[in-house]
């Protein structure tokens, strides 16, 4: 064989190898991918993320904006197959975790990605930890993989806004108004109302609803980016030494000021059953009393009713009943 057929069947081996086995590949169950041919992705026609409830939390100034094409994704298994001028994308939908501190564009910041700093409504610097969960979302890859640059910095850089912007404005619930017929407001209220205004002591009361304000605000994450924010959690708010020491203080004093104020009114609710007790019993005896005058005032009348001698003889009969029980008797003279 010649040195020009040798290089011939050289060549074509090369190609099968390089071009047509090295082109079968697959998915793994955790992953999903997008085909792209000359670096255009293969799209779904005349469908885009606007046709789908991925966009629902968009609000309307900004569904023109945030309009991606669907793109055809390739569900996990295979093998499947991939021409040489086409190019494979895989992605890994699973829940990933990250520090809410962390900054993927310059790891070093936030104290190298372990506390994020924002200033409170009355101008406290504090500085916040926890963490957030999110995951590449399915239905939007094209924003993830050929929206923007960098989609993870994004998203963080969008939630660290808004988290910021929540701290800064944060007021606390007003607490709920007593029952009407509550003669005092209960030590709880007191004691809500009495620190309302000390923003760290309002952030801390509430870190529930921040975390729920986050998940709100951040569900368009999805469609802007592609990354699906599945929750944020706020574990701690750390103001500076100060003000830490300063709050305790202040906590200290309102908390004693709360168990006073308990204590006076547990003694008079206890006050306030003696008398009602007392009232029962008195009332008690009155209708012991009087319940013999009725039962006798109600005999007389029926014994009225038998005639005329009847009464004069039951007066007779009472008067030798007491005559007996009696040791002397007076009687008084007519002259």
């Amino acid at each position: 064989m010649s040195i020009a057929a040798g290089c011939f069947f050289g060549f074509v081996a090369w190609f099968l190898v390089r071009y047509l086995i090295a082109g079968i590949f697959t998915v793994d169950q955790n992953e999903r991918a997008v085909k792209t041919s000359f670096g255009r992705a293969k799209r779904l026609p005349g469908v885009t993320t606007l046709d789908d409830p991925v966009s629902e939390s968009l609000r309307e100034d900004e569904r023109d904006r945030y309009r991606y094409p669907q793109v055809r994704v390739i569900p996990p298994g295979g093998p499947y197959f991939k021409w040489p001028w086409e190019k494979v994308h895989k992605v890994s939908i699973a829940t990933m975790t990250a520090n809410m501190a962390w900054d993927p564009d310059s790891p070093e910041a936030n104290s190298h990605g372990t506390l994020l700093e924002a200033v409170t409504k009355d101008q406290l610097n504090t500085g916040l930890t926890g963490q957030i969960r999110y995951r590449i979302a399915e239905r939007n890859l094209y924003a993830y993989l050929f929206g923007v640059k960098n989609p993870i910095a994004h998203v963080m850089g969008y939630f660290v806004s808004i988290l910021r912007e929540r701290i800064a404005n944060f007021e606390a619930p007003p607490p709920p108004p007593p029952p009407p017929d509550a003669p005092l407001a209960s030590s709880d209220q007191l004691l809500a109302t009495a620190v309302s205004g000390v923003s760290i002591n309002d952030l801390r009361k509430n870190l529930r609803d921040l975390n729920e304000h986050m998940d709100r605000e951040c569900s368009s994450s999805a469609a802007r980016y592609g990354i699906e924010l599945d929750a944020s959690l706020i574990t701690e708010i750390n103001p500076p030494m100060e003000v830490e020491s300063a709050l305790a203080a202040i906590n200290t004093a309102h908390n004693h000021v709360s168990s006073e104020i308990s204590l006076a009114q547990a003694a008079a609710d206890q006050k306030i059953v003696q008398s009602k007790r007392a009232v029962e019993i008195e009332t008690l005896k009155a209708q012991a009393e009087v319940e013999p005058l009725n039962w006798l005032a109600t005999q007389l009348a029926e014994l009225k009713k038998s005639g005329p001698a009847a009464l004069p003889a039951y007066l007779r009969n009472v008067r030798l009943a007491l005559f007996g029980k009696a040791g002397h008797i007076f009687l008084e003279a007519k002259k």
